[in-house]
């Protein structure tokens, strides 16, 4: 077994370790077909064999060429690390500053087995969101990060280091872009072509810029869709006896099962592959697990009736369950399903994100590969007719990428206009008693500034405060010590600053890495989700997210990171984020509390602008409380005459 220290030292290149191939007791990603000429698979060789010397590319070629067309894509699984994967606690990273070792900790959390997706093919979740593209690239980055000083900064191009290069020390140490592809030519096939001969790479959204958590970095958001669906369809958000159905239980909706628990109802969450199902059940995410229809129906009866707060995985095809459900309701008059959605990869459908219910997994892996257009056929039969039939019986169905912005909204709390999203944070000590302290500074936090907030957003308050409560107990740590709740601006810069005065302190024994997901208030472009409220007809515009990026930076983020595509696919969305180490410095809090003001502030602004009132009154608050922030406010046409007059004439 390899060390950290080897980790650090560069590829190894004499001697080059084994070619072990790919490890099966581990998930695999799906074949990719990038459907490559012979003159761009010579190019995707000709790059992977760039990355050493001239004497091993004999020895590489073949296998790289192998790779290349037995998976579609090179991975250089021969430079897989021995070492077991994991974050490691922030003082074992052999590193020159505090900073770089942190970077090193988010990564490793990534490419945990017990938190991603596929580790070998460095995906962390989404079925293609990658870390980096292929091993030599790992190698490089830690022998890169381990030199660094607090006056360089790493610039990496869709995984590839392109190296350090001199900074100030109140620079970023990281600069990450993902994916930036002229917009001409950003459609899927390109990706595939692309990413095929190692030029680009798509990060999803927190796997490239090494600030995914696990399946925990969802679970509160999709607690929050829950809640705010049964208000809106059901008119309460006391969900005992209430049946919440829906697939998925890879990556990020492994989340589904925990967050039917905390929400108090019964949720059934339907998996294809066996592999992550049992993976969710060993983690404790799944309470059962079962692969009979008529077990299925059984248990869903009987949580029902005794309004048990229960998670049920299904070992098939979610297809077939809405269908049985529809069975039983044509044949008993009883709708066993209040609440239904899908947390499956539909942005990746026909590259393993989506599997036809007339096919077992291993038939679509299969197919997906030999006959890929017979498989698109196949995807478009049955969902959604069972879908309907259900929806017209009275099941209230949503589309989870639209779902938690859209179900909030509808529910009647706009959540990004009035500045809450989801903040999370890290405890790089690897000490369960670092995280119980900072979820209870948080609490303290939370209650303090509920007192004192508007009727509009109190219950958001509420809801996070009755999550923050309850997150310790429910167990939902997998990989790293991490955090997440949704905040608005004054509760993100408060917890941040109210954890770094404990470091301070000594009551967090290390540092902690405060993050966010990209979806949230100002990361995230993308106009039929993040920003479907956006109401000038600016939705399918970039600016937002990219000033964010370059806003983030230079106020104070420790590493920043900037994606095409994430969430609902290459070309649809342009999103960023950031992380940012709090040590318990004045600094720190210096910088927490600049970029966080900003990282929030420039968001609300632009939905103010496009006309949405509740964004227009939260940064008029939000400028009252800080005089140096001034905004640009709109001046709604209020007389729509004006407008027919001027038209017509």
């Amino acid at each position: 077994m390899s060390s950290l220290k080897e980790i650090c030292a560069g590829l190894p290149l004499d001697p080059l370790p084994p070619n072990r191939g790919r490890d099966p007791s581990v998930p695999h990603a799906p074949v990719r077909t990038p459907n490559l000429t012979p003159a761009e698979e010579r190019l995707a060789l000709r790059n992977a064999l760039r990355y050493f010397p001239p004497n091993l590319h004999a020895t590489l070629a073949a296998e790289f060429a192998l790779e290349l067309r037995q998976y579609g894509h090179i991975y250089m699984y021969r430079f897989c690390p021995a070492l077991r994967m994991r974050a490691y606690p922030i003082d074992q990273y052999p590193c020159r500053t505090r900073q770089a070792a942190s970077i090193m900790l988010m990564i490793m959390n990534n490419l945990d087995p017990a938190v991603a997706q596929f580790p070998q093919e460095l995906v962390t979740y989404g079925g293609n969101g990658q870390v980096f593209s292929n091993w030599a690239q790992f190698w490089l980055v830690f022998h890169y990060l381990s030199t660094m000083t607090e006056e360089q900064t790493l610039v990496m191009y869709s995984g590839h280091p392109l190296g350090l290069f001199p900074s100030l020390p109140s620079s970023p140490r990281c600069v990450i872009t993902n994916g930036m592809v002229i917009p001409n030519y950003s459609s899927r096939e390109e990706y595939e072509k692309r990413f095929a001969l190692g030029i680009t790479m798509y990060g999803q959204m927190t796997a490239g810029s090494y600030c995914y958590i696990g399946p925990q970095g969802i679970v509160h958001g999709t607690m929050l869709t829950v809640l705010n669906a049964g208000r809106r369809y059901l008119g309460s958000d006391d969900l005992r006896g209430r049946v919440f159905v829906t697939s998925g239980l890879g990556g990020m909706s492994g989340a589904q099962a925990k967050a039917a628990v905390i929400a108090g109802c019964v949720g059934v969450i339907a998996e294809v592959d066996e592999t992550p199902l049992k993976k969710r059940h060993e983690q404790g995410w799944l309470m059962e697990v079962t692969s009979d229809l008529s077990h299925c129906i059984q248990r869903i009866r009987e949580a029902r009736k005794a309004k048990l707060a229960l998670s049920l995985g299904y070992h098939g095809n979610i297809v077939d369950l809405w269908e049985c459900l529809y069975q039983e309701y044509k044949k008993t008059g009883e709708l066993l399903v209040d609440l239904g959605s899908d947390q499956t990869s539909l942005h990746n459908p026909f590259s393993g994100g989506y599997y036809p219910v007339q096919l077992t997994c291993r038939q679509a892996d299969r197919l997906m590969k030999t006959d890929p257009q017979r498989f698109k056929t196949l995807v478009h039969e049955r969902h959604v007719e069972a879908i309907n039939k259900l929806s017209d019986a009275g099941m209230f169905f949503w589309d989870y990428g639209n779902a938690f912005l859209l179900e909030a909204q509808r529910a009647g709390k706009d959540i990004f206009s009035l500045g809450f999203g989801p903040f999370r944070w890290v405890c790089t000590s690897g000490d369960p008693a670092d995280l119980a302290e900072t979820d209870a500074i948080a609490t303290a936090v939370l209650e303090e500034i509920s007192s004192t907030v508007t009727e509009r957003v109190r219950q958001q308050y509420s809801d996070n405060i009755r999550w923050i409560r309850e997150a310790g107990k429910h167990k939902m740590v997998v990989g790293s010590q991490a955090r997440i709740l949704y905040s608005d601006q004054r509760g993100r810069v408060a917890i941040a600053l109210a954890i770094n005065q404990a470091i301070a302190k000594g009551k967090v024994s290390a540092p902690v890495i405060i993050s966010r997901d990209h979806h949230d208030v100002s990361g995230t472009d993308s106009p039929f989700r993040e920003t479907s409220n956006v109401y000038d007809g600016s939705a399918f515009c970039a600016d937002m997210a990219v000033q964010n990026f370059v806003g983030d930076a230079f106020r104070g983020a420790t590493w920043v990171a900037l994606h095409n595509g994430g969430g609902v696919g290459w070309g649809e969305v342009i999103n960023g984020g950031f992380g940012l180490v709090l040590d318990g410095s004045e600094e720190a809090g210096q910088r927490a509390r600049l970029m966080l003001n900003w990282d929030v502030s420039n968001g609300v602004a632009r939905r103010c602008w496009s006309g949405n009132t509740n964004a227009y009154e939260t940064i008029q608050r939000t400028m009252e409380n800080q005089r140096q922030l001034r905004v640009t406010m709109p001046n709604p046409v209020q007389e729509e005459h004006i407008l027919d007059h001027a038209l017509q004439g």
